[in-house]
């Protein structure tokens, strides 16, 4: 099965009578064809008004949890909250204990140090939190985004009469923990986006818990909490950990991104976009995913996220401002260590790659160094997967015990999580812990059953994969006007809410190259004239992009917004040559 060597392009079909009918409610001509290609149909699928959330109610066990929560806050029951250490993680504790202590919740957080516990409620995270909390015993544990698959540290706490409830997002296996479980994906659950990422759970939770307290409880109005100025923090774990932007996802992170717009965030939160040099006035989704959560994630990943929980829970300037400021560092810390591991990698798969027989190509790619950091992993297999359009898993290695960590990335049509699971059914014992997504998920061996498993892992995505699957094909939405290459129309099209399952707007024009000069001998600045427009003249920018592309060429494009010296104005980012 010979691995495509070339990106083909596509320009995505559009419906003339669909656009007809965007264009007639007022959208804008660009983006109706935009939206067209998206699968919209009608105006009321971009509506992002919050009444039009799916209801709470719809998902199973909501009622029964926040019955639960109820119950405690009511009891004066110590709550502990057990977060993951990325940015979904680290959102949806944030939300969780701002949501439940304007209930009056009595409740702290505890998020493992990955080094040390690994990932999950583990039966040692359980007896630390409670070595930790002996003059106030931890009563109950409510996880976010995690907790799906531990079903030892659920059982350790059972022992302790310690209730649990789940609330997470991942994919269940086989076995499901003795807990109260909340999760859009499980199999008896009817709620119908099962996109929601854990802060998008959790905020589910506080909504159901709000209701009850009103309908059921007969709480007088004025002691009601609001929840919707959590939104800001729901929208960047949304966008941060990359679930699919679905409708609701959409509602989620557009409600979010209006009210940091107008200075309605908490103030850990607009630090960030403070170090970060970003104008919060001009937030956009892209910010999230691309500035604002790599910054939390880089505690995650090096040091300790409970300084990135800090920052969201933070409502001072200045002592959020300090906590931002340490996971700029952090951040910067974090490109250094990962740019030496990605280095790395790409020379080990590219020694792989020459190896193989043209009529033997592997799919995916298994990769292991004992020193590359267990934090940065994800994001080379990541950018490893992307370059070479395969599944990557890269491991290193468990301190001194004999395992390695694996962090894997797959491509679209290639369930990842799916092809561990027929490896761990055909190999029982060899992989001693998995979970994750459809296209990310993590995994433990022991490091003498590497060669094994590569060769098991191998032969389970041969199941998987469709010869279709592995053609990296890039979608287009066509060339743009002349007239529609505006600063208006990029405003318009930045403003949106764009992400995974609804990717921003990808253009494909003819250009003449009227200037092209290098900056920081790593990115080539432009000037471009449509070749329909001669007198036009449009800036550009491509990162990381070729020394020089001559005097004409047809490229790919997004409109952006550049702000310089309190000037605004349009320009060309350049993915690549069409």
């Amino acid at each position: 099965m010979n691995h495509p060597t070339r990106t083909l392009l596509r320009e995505r079909p559009v419906d003339a009578q669909v656009i007809d009918r965007l264009r007639a409610s007022g959208i804008h001509p660009v983006l109706a064809r935009i939206y067209a290609g998206r699968g919209i149909q009608h105006p009321d699928q971009i509506d992002t008004g919050l009444a039009g959330l799916i209801a709470p109610q719809r998902m199973a066990h909501i009622r029964e949890a926040a019955e639960m929560l109820a119950q405690a806050i009511r009891e004066r029951r110590h709550l502990l909250v057990v977060a993951d250490f990325d940015a979904d993680g680290a959102t949806a504790c944030a939300v969780a204990l701002r949501g439940l202590r304007r209930f009056g919740a009595d409740v702290d957080f505890l998020v493992p140090d990955r080094f040390v516990f690994g990932y999950g409620l583990t039966p040692a995270l359980i007896d630390h939190a409670v070595t930790c909390h002996v003059e106030r015993p931890v009563d109950m544990i409510i996880t976010v985004d995690n907790g799906i698959s531990s079903i030892a540290g659920v059982e350790r706490a059972n022992q302790l009469g310690i209730r649990v409830l789940i609330t997470d997002h991942h994919l269940p296996g086989r076995q499901l923990p003795a807990a109260l479980i909340v999760n859009p994906n499980l199999p008896n659950c009817g709620f119908p986006s099962k996109h929601l990422a854990g802060v998008g759970v959790m905020f589910y939770v506080l909504m159901a818990l709000r209701a009850h307290l009103r309908d059921v409880e007969g709480w007088p109005a004025e002691q009601i909490p609001r929840l919707d100025d959590l939104l800001p923090i729901v929208a960047l774990g949304t966008v941060a950990d990359v679930v699919r932007l679905d409708a609701n996802n959409r509602r989620l992170v557009a409600q979010g991104l209006a009210r940091i717009r107008r200075g309605a965030a908490p103030a850990g939160l607009q630090a960030l976009f403070q170090v970060a040099r970003i104008d919060i006035r001009q937030a956009n989704a892209t910010h999230f995913g691309f500035a604002i959560g790599p910054r939390i994630n880089a505690a995650g990943r090096l040091s300790d996220m409970s300084v990135g929980i800090r920052c969201l829970l933070e409502d001072d300037h200045q002592p959020a401002l300090d906590l931002a400021r340490q996971l700029d560092e952090l951040n910067r810390e974090r490109r250094s260590i990962e740019a030496d591991a990605r280095e790395q990698a790409a020379a080990q798969a590219a020694a792989l790659l020459a190896e193989q027989q043209t009529d033997q190509d592997r799919i995916g790619l298994v990769l292991h160094a004992p020193t590359w950091h267990q934090g940065v992993i994800g994001l080379v297999a990541g950018r490893l997967k992307e370059s070479l359009y395969r599944p990557v898993i890269v491991f290193t290695d468990d301190g001194d015990s004999g395992r390695i960590k694996g962090s894997c990335r797959s491509i679209p049509g290639i369930h990842i999580r799916d092809v561990l699971e027929r490896v761990d059914t055909r190999h029982p014992g060899m992989i001693l812990a998995f979970g994750g997504h459809a296209m990310a998920a993590g995994l433990t061996l022991q490091g003498d059953r590497l060669g094994h498993f590569r060769e098991a892992f191998e032969e389970a995505l041969r199941d998987f994969a469709d010869p279709a699957d592995l053609e990296n094909v890039t979608d287009t939405d066509g060339p743009l006007q002349p007239a529609e290459m505006q600063l208006d129309t990029a405003r318009l099209l930045t403003g949106e809410v764009w992400g995974q399952g609804f990717p921003p707007p990808l253009f494909r024009n003819t250009f003449r190259v009227l200037n092209q000069r290098q900056l920081q001998e790593r990115h080539l600045k432009l000037v471009l004239a449509p070749t329909d427009a001669a007198t036009m003249r449009l800036d550009a920018i491509w990162f990381n992009g070729p020394p020089d592309i001559g005097s004409h060429a047809e490229l790919l494009y997004r409109l952006a917004v550049n702000e310089w010296d309190g000037r605004s104005t349009i320009q060309l980012e350049i993915i690549g040559r069409a």
